[in-house]
Parts: C-alpha cells; sequence; structure tokens
C-alpha cells in the first residue's frame, strides 16, 4: 500500500510537471526571458518557503543549523540544475511540450538515477543502494529493465519527432508553434538533461535537513511512518541556485533585447500575463512537493527518480496529442510516439512493481 501511495504522488507530481508550461502559452506581448523569470520567482523563492513554513515548523532554524559544507553542495547543485532548468525551457520552446520532455526528461531521468548509485559503490553510506545492489537481486534488476523499458520508449519519442519534422517540413507544428527547430532544439536538450539531473544530487547532498526534519516530527508523530513533507526543507535551498542561474541569465537576455519594459507595458494585458505566470510557476513546484511525498513512500533512490521523470515524460506526451503537436503528420509518425507513450507507462508499471519486491 505504501508503495502504491508513492506511485500516486509521483503521478500528480508528474502532472504538474508537464501541465506548468501550459499557461505560458497564454502570456501575450512579453519576451520569453520576462515571463520565464516572473514565474520563476514564484518556482523558486515565494512557493518553496510558503510550502516549507506550512508544513515544517521553524524550518529556517533547521537550515540555519546546517553544516556550511551541506549548504554549499546542497546550493552548487541547485546551480548546475538550474542551468538545466533554464534550458528546459528553451527546449520546449524549439521542440514542442511532448517531444522536447522526452528527450530532456530522459536523460535526466537514466543519469540522475543511476548517478548516485555508482557513488555510493566507491563512497558507501548507511541506507543508500549502491549499483552492485541493482544486480544482485531481484527488485534491482525489475528496476534496470524498467530503466531500460523507459529508454526504449524514449528513443520511441524521439524517432517521431524526427518524423514529425520531415513530415510538416518546416519550422512550424499545428500547435501554433512558430519556432520549431529540431537541431538546435536537440543540442538545448541533451545540455538540459544532463545538467537537470544534478537536482537529485542537491536532494542527495541536502538529505541531512530532510532526516533532521523527520526525526522531528516523528517524535511526535510515534507510529506513523515517514514524514511527508520532509524534503520541503531541502527544496529552499537547491531552489536558491536554480534561482541564482535563471536569474542572471533572464537579467541578461532583458538586458541585450531591451525587454524590461514588459514588466510596465500597459498595451499587454499586465494582470493575466502575471497571474499566468504565478500559475505557471507555482505548479512548477507543486511537481517536487509531490516528489517529496512519493520518495517518502518509496525512498529517496533510483525508483522515485525514475516514476518521477517517467510520469513526466508519459503525461507532456499526452499534452503534446491534446495540443495538436502532432496534427498533420503522417500515421506512422503518430503511431511512432503512441508507442512511445505506451512504452512508457509500461515503464512505471515495472518500476512500481520492482519496488513492491523490495
Amino acid at each position: 500500500m505504501q508503495a502504491l501511495l508513492g506511485v500516486i504522488f509521483h503521478f500528480i507530481g508528474g502532472f504538474a510537471s508537464s501541465s506548468f508550461y501550459i499557461p505560458y502559452k497564454k502570456v501575450r506581448g512579453w519576451a520569453w526571458e520576462s515571463f520565464w523569470i516572473i514565474g520563476g520567482l514564484f518556482s523558486w523563492l515565494i512557493v518553496p518557503p510558503l510550502a516549507a513554513w506550512l508544513t515544517i515548523p521553524n524550518f529556517s532554524q533547521i537550515i540555519s543549523q546546517t553544516a556550511t559544507s551541506t549548504l554549499g553542495y546542497t546550493y552548487l547543485f541547485g546551480l548546475l540544475w538550474g542551468i538545466g532548468g533554464l534550458t528546459y525551457g528553451l527546449g520546449v520552446r524549439y521542440l514542442g511540450v511532448s517531444l522536447g520532455s522526452s528527450i530532456m526528461l530522459g536523460l535526466s531521468m537514466v543519469i540522475g538515477s543511476m548517478l548516485p548509485s555508482i557513488y555510493y559503490e566507491f563512497f558507501p553510506q548507511e541506507g543508500k543502494d549502491t549499483i552492485s545492489m541493482f544486480f544482485g537481486n531481484a527488485w534491482g534488476l525489475y528496476t534496470l529493465a524498467g530503466l531500460l523499458v523507459c529508454v526504449v520508449g524514449i528513443y520511441l519519442c524521439g524517432l517521431a519527432g524526427v518524423r514529425k519534422e520531415r513530415d510538416l517540413g518546416g519550422h512550424s507544428d499545428a500547435s501554433g508553434n512558430k519556432e520549431f527547430n529540431l537541431s538546435l532544439g536537440l543540442v538545448v536538450a541533451i545540455i538540459s538533461g544532463i545538467l537537470s539531473a544534478c537536482f537529485n544530487f542537491g536532494l542527495e547532498a541536502g538529505k541531512p535537513m530532510a532526516i533532521v526534519a523527520n526525526e522531528l516530527w516523528k517524535a511526535g508523530h510515534p507510529r506513523e511512518g515517514e514524514f511527508l513533507f520532509q524534503n520541503n526543507v531541502t527544496y529552499v535551498v537547491v531552489l536558491w541556485g536554480g534561482l541564482t542561474t535563471n536569474f542572471i541569465w533572464c537579467f541578461i537576455l532583458n538586458v541585450r533585447n531591451k525587454s524590461f519594459g514588459d514588466y510596465v507595458d500597459s498595451k499587454t494585458p499586465l494582470l493575466k500575463n502575471y497571474l499566468l505566470c504565478a500559475l505557471a510557476g507555482t505548479t512548477w513546484y507543486l511537481q517536487f512537493f509531490f516528489y517529496g511525498m512519493g520518495e517518502s513512500k518509496l525512498g529517496n533512490g533510483a525508483s522515485s527518480w525514475i516514476l518521477h521523470m517517467a510520469f513526466i515524460i508519459l503525461l507532456a506526451n499526452v499534452w503534446g496529442v491534446v495540443l495538436k503537436e502532432w496534427k498533420g503528420v503522417s500515421k506512422k509518425t503518430y503511431t511512432t510516439i503512441l508507442a512511445g507513450i505506451l512504452v512508457i507507462i509500461l515503464s512505471v508499471l515495472i518500476v512500481g512493481f520492482a519496488k513492491e519486491m523490495a
């Protein structure tokens, strides 16, 4: 039952992540960097401490009493992840919701799920899965099988993207995206996919803060299991790093493109734009709010990261179909993207079953 709840929480988080960019598509008259940073202020600066304040009493004291080295590494991985998050927005811009998410999050899933276990193989820590554990028991082998199946699904989604560009014969699609650019988008997507995995590394680095929050809660709630919201304190520090990277880059773009006027341009629907950005930013944060809940049920390991990423990829492709990003393509191309979605669903089922065996 705990594993099932974990899967459900990861599904909700995946829905939030795959949906957050939709409000941005309704912003009118603003440059990309303008709506991205306004939404980011909610994602990385406003909502995380608010969520921590609502769920973890005295969360700021936990942060202030944490070792400087722990805070430093957590923030550093947040900085690196921030570059991945920044380029994620560009990847969606050039590739669309479904194809961009499939490639970027697929790479992040593989790297984020496997690299920590390799690290712990050489630097063991109690309670951490090593790569040898995956090959040494049934649940580990099923988890690896689920990961492999998901990679196949990602490949099919990428293949569908190549066929899509060939079918449409230009840098646009039926969703209204006039900036569709496969070659540029792929370069951005690869960078984003690699660096986005640093978020999982940031959670690992900041785990001591989550442990303190968990122990404090369990002391007051004996025999009630693990604290669902223990990661909310860690997110605050990781996302400071993400904010730093994105704020600097968007500031540079505001200067270069002379788009500072967007924030007060009365010719645009200012209130609506701000509300849409707030909705997008808050929705983005909710992915990790529910990720933390799912992780509390499944554990902070490969299974949680794989499920989280698989659900995002799956639901992003569903959004791609709903938004008509695949309208006008050949039957072969459409069949390929549907096959990719179904294969990713299969991978989720395999990983969920593996966790039940653990």
